[in-house]
Parts: structure tokens; sequence; C-alpha cells
């Protein structure tokens, strides 16, 4: 009886010591891992890639892992080197500081990693999904323009909520402000603030109120921040039926704010943002499995004006 114990013994030691083995030999593939270094996660614009990204991973069999770098650059970087350390398949970066992350960029490349960058470009990176920052600036500043011409007689002071604090966004702010001046040039910009949270846009809208009362027109270089500027004017008592604010992504939660009574939440330019998570996810599968590009490839965001009559009659849905 005892011979019998220690056989069986023996058996459960090998089979748990050589599993594959003891299946016929046959070896499971492992699965492919691929991670999205997010900028800054509060974003809504970020949940929704974030949200497409998953959901396209799963759809591929592949693991997706996320990482926020909360606009921390010396975090962000640290972040990447961990994801190379870990030996992932593929990267999708939305890159604070781009300089910070090009010689990781051509560590992971050497490492068989595929590299995207998301949103911001990434010089060296095997593909792009991004942004022509101006011309965005161009379409969120036309929305406000045309606002400021059809409903307050082609001139207004404006509350520009731009993110400044990231370089490669502030030509979007440059495009924003250039528009407006340029399509209702009566119009004067008495600031001009990076606030790319909603509770940073509340804080920049409460203060400038303060000090320019007659303010009309509130316009986000995205919606997170005008998102808060929204808040901020409807506490403010100043949600009249002339007043505008709008921003940019067509996030759900501006979508949302568009629906409320009295909604002064006015329009938005939709750059499709789980689409691009889902894109992005195919990118690095495709690259992985027939081959890097010889030559980056870039992919720009669409671009399309939102405005709210459109969302609250059903002609416009995401």
């Amino acid at each position: 009886m005892k011979k019998r114990i220690l056989f069986v013994s023996l058996i459960v030691i090998i089979c748990s010591l050589f599993p594959l083995a003891a299946q016929g030999g046959e070896e499971a593939e492992p699965q492919m891992r691929f991670a999205f270094s997010i900028m800054q996660l509060d974003n809504p614009y970020f949940i929704a890639v974030k949200q497409g990204f998953e959901d396209r991973c799963e759809e591929l069999g592949v693991e997706s892992i996320i990482v926020d770098a909360r606009y921390d650059v010396a975090k962000q970087v640290s972040d990447v080197e961990n994801l190379i350390m870990q030996g992932v398949d593929g990267m999708m970066i939305a890159p604070i500081d781009q300089n910070a992350l090009q010689p990781l960029v051509e560590t992971a490349k050497s490492q068989g990693i595929a590299v995207v960058a998301e949103a911001q470009p990434i010089d060296n990176a095997h593909g792009m999904h991004i942004v022509n920052e101006y011309e965005y600036g161009v379409a969120i500043g036309t929305n406000a323009a045309k606002w400021i011409n059809e409903k307050l007689g082609g001139k207004a002071e404006v509350i520009i909520i731009s993110q400044d604090n990231v370089e490669p966004v502030i030509q979007r702010g440059n495009g924003i402000e250039d528009t407006i001046l340029k399509l209702a040039p009566k119009s004067v910009i008495v600031a001009r603030q990076a606030g790319d949270t909603p509770e940073l846009g509340m804080k920049i809208v409460e203060s400038v109120l303060q000090t320019h009362p007659n303010v009309k027109v509130i316009t986000g270089n995205n919606d997170s921040g005008a998102l808060g500027g929204y808040e901020a004017v409807k506490a403010l008592g100043k949600a009249t039926d002339d007043f505008y604010v709008g921003g940019g992504d067509a996030t759900a939660e501006a979508l949302a704010k568009m629906k409320e009574p009295n909604s002064v939440y006015r329009a938005t330019v939709d750059i499709l943002p789980y689409e691009t998570g889902s894109a992005v996810a195919d990118m690095l599968y495709r690259f992985k499995t027939e081959g890097f590009p010889e030559e980056q490839e870039v992919v720009y965001f669409p671009m399309s004006p939102v405005w709210q009559e459109d969302v609250i009659s059903g002609a416009y849905s995401n």
C-alpha cells in the first residue's frame, strides 16, 4: 500500500513540473500583452480611448495593461521602463514629453516591442494615431466663432481653457485663438489658462469671471476643462440663453451636459476616442503578427463638429 501511495505521489509531482508533457506534448500559445501608458486618466477623452483599447484587446485575445502617468513626466518614464522590463509585446503611449520617451522607445523597438504613439507624436515610434493639433484648434475655435457671430452680434469676451502645460498641445490653443480672432475679429480673449481637468477648468472660470463679469464665451481645448467651466457658470448664475461653453472630444460627459435643462454647453468636436483605442490595438496586433513597417505609419484623427441641438434631437449619436 505504501508503494502505491508513493507511486501516485510521484506521478502528481511529475505532472505539476511538466504540465504540457502530461497533455500530450502540446504547448499552449502564450497570450500577447499590450499596454497603454496614459498621460492622465482623469481626462474623459482618455477614459474612452482606454475602453476602446481594452475591448478590442479582449476581442483579439490579448491581455491589456493600463498605467496612468497622472501628468508626471518622471512617472511616465518609469512606467514605460517597467513595461519594457515586463516584456510586453506592444505599447500605446499618449506622451506628455516625447523627448523624455524617445530613448526608451528605441530600447523597446530593439527588443521587438511594437510602439504606437496616441494623441501626441513620438517621432521614432513604429506608428502614430494622432491629432493635427492646430487644425483641431481651428475646428474648436470655428464652433465658438459661429456662436459669437450668430448669437452675440460678432463680438464677445472669451475665456480659453487651454492645455499649454503640454508642449505639443500649445498649437491647439493657438488654433482656437487665431480662429476666433479671424472669424469674429471684434472679440477679445480675456484669459487663456491651462486647465485640462474639470477641477482646474472650474477654478479658472470662477477666478476670471470675478474680473471679467461680461464673458459670454468659454471654450476648452477639450471637454475636460470645459466641463468644469460649465459647472462654474451654472453655480455663478451666468447660464443665460446667449452663453456659450464648448470643447472638444465629444466625451460622454459633455454630451450628457448638453441634454440638461437650460444647458449652455453648446458644442464639441468628435475625434472618435473609443474607435481610436480600438484602432491602435489593431495596429499593434498587425505589427506583431505581420511585421513592423519600414516607415512610420501615421493616422490623423477625423474631426466633426457636434452641436447641442443635434445631440438633443438624436441627429447625432456616438
